[in-house]
């Protein structure tokens, strides 16, 4: 169908299954995700009828620029949280536990999965299992993100998570580089020193100095217009034109140019929420005028994961070894080094849970991992079938710990009683106009 249809199609169907599943009391990222499973090609795009959903993948390639627009708005939503009050506050725990959590997850991974490598050689190489191992360590910001906005949780919890989250993309990357390198030279024989150590560390500086340049000159832009809506398509402009750039990708001899577009986007909300006077209010616009985005891309989102995968069992086994590992080192990570840190019981308790969701930055580590002779489809599928799991349980396990912690307050039975009197008086309104027009 064609791409006007297509976001029409998803975002009306997103919207309405939550309203179908609210009984159950799923997150709204959950249904957004079911909806996408529904109309992707192995359900509902397979009959191939026109508007009753995608009838290809390639049909979703057309609409990934969605994905990359979206998580732009994502990082720069959580680079606000980088206040420099909150820094001064939470600084050293964010970062030793954001840096414990990922590197245990990709350490506990990497022996869980060597050791299966030497009871079935022939299925998993080492290449493949330090490689999966550092993808181990990435979590999602878009499902946790989402969680936190739709139940508007605050608490310690809260405070800490979404810091974490954002730490979690530049720490994955020097793990994963460095892994990526090491197999990349077990497979070859020749060491490679730039793939392994001066490329990642360049990607996360250049995309630290670019996020940061972007956000000086949206500043100072902002300063130019005297109306919030003005600045808010500023804001937005600038977000799309951060996104482009750091596409860009070139190579100067051994070295390879290229930027983290999480990181560049996250850059340059935390340059603009602390320099910036009014930041706090055009923020507040940009995460409102973006909701319809997100809708899109977790529909979009749902509809690319491939069912497929649980066909093969193979895939399934060492996928739930991947996740269940993966889980305990996340939970253990951040549970262990926050206790060190003296954090909060709840934190203790709570805070390795809401680590648990992972998607868009596995999967572009697995686009890259591909390129392993042999091992990158196998990877791939692994990788696929973690992230259809987690997508789906991330988000609740994300909703019931921070309802654990207390970071989401149950809603009063006052607001609860005067919404539905709203709504039964709105009602009553509309059935009255319509006797009294038939009357007429």
């Amino acid at each position: 169908m064609s791409e006007l249809l297509a976001i029409a199609v998803s975002l009306g169907a997103g919207l309405l299954l939550t309203r179908a599943l609210k009984p159950l009391k799923l997150p709204d990222v959950t249904a957004y995700l079911i909806a996408g499973l529904l109309l992707g090609p192995i359900l509902l795009g397979r009959f191939g009828i026109t508007g009753l959903g995608f009838h290809s993948f390639e049909e979703l390639d057309a609409l990934g620029f969605i994905s990359d627009v979206a998580l732009g708005f994502i990082a720069f939503s959580i680079g606000s949280e980088f206040s420099l009050s909150s820094l001064r506050r939470l600084g050293k725990q964010a970062v030793i536990i954001g840096v414990v959590q990922a590197v245990l997850a990709t350490l506990l991974v990497d022996v869980a999965l060597l050791l299966f490598h030497f009871l079935f050689p022939d299925i998993l190489s080492v290449p493949a299992a330090i490689t999966l191992g550092a993808i181990a360590s990435a979590t999602a910001p878009a499902a946790t993100l989402m969680v936190v906005r739709q139940y508007k949780a605050k608490g310690e919890v809260t405070s800490l998570l979404l810091p974490i989250v954002a730490l979690d993309d530049a720490v994955g990357l020097i793990l994963f580089a460095v892994s990526f390198g090491i197999a990349r030279a077990m497979i070859s024989g020749t060491p490679d020193l730039f793939s392994v150590l001066v490329n990642p560390l360049l990607e996360i500086v250049l995309s630290l100095l670019l996020g940061a340049l972007a956000g000086l000159c949206l500043t100072q832009l902002e300063k130019l217009f005297h109306s919030n809506t003005n600045r808010l398509s500023m804001t937005i402009t600038f977000i799309l034109l951060t996104v482009a750039l750091s596409m860009l990708r070139f190579e100067i001899g051994p070295v390879t140019v290229g930027f983290s577009p999480l990181l560049v986007c996250m850059m340059l909300g935390t340059l603009f929420v602390n320099i910036c006077p009014l930041s706090d209010e055009i923020m507040e616009r940009a995460n409102k005028w973006s909701s319809p985005l997100m809708v899109l891309f977790f529909v979009v989102s749902g509809a690319d994961l491939d069912l497929s995968v649980f066909g093969n069992g193979l895939i399934v086994v060492i996928g739930v070894v991947y996740i269940l590992v993966r889980c305990a080192g996340k939970y253990f990570g951040a549970s262990l080094s926050a206790r060190a840190l003296r954090c909060s019981p709840n934190v203790v308790r709570y805070l390795g849970i809401t680590l648990f969701p992972q998607a868009g930055v596995a999967l572009g580590m697995c686009v890259t991992a591909q390129q392993l002779p042999g091992d990158g489809p196998l990877i791939r599928s692994i990788v696929l079938f973690a992230v259809l799991v987690y997508e789906i349980a991330g988000p609740l396990l994300t909703k019931w710990a921070l309802t654990r912690s207390g970071d989401i307050a149950p809603q009063p039975e006052e607001v609860r009683n005067r919404r539905e009197a709203k709504l039964k008086a709105a009602r009553e309104k509309q059935i009255s106009g319509a006797q009294t027009a038939r009357k007429n």
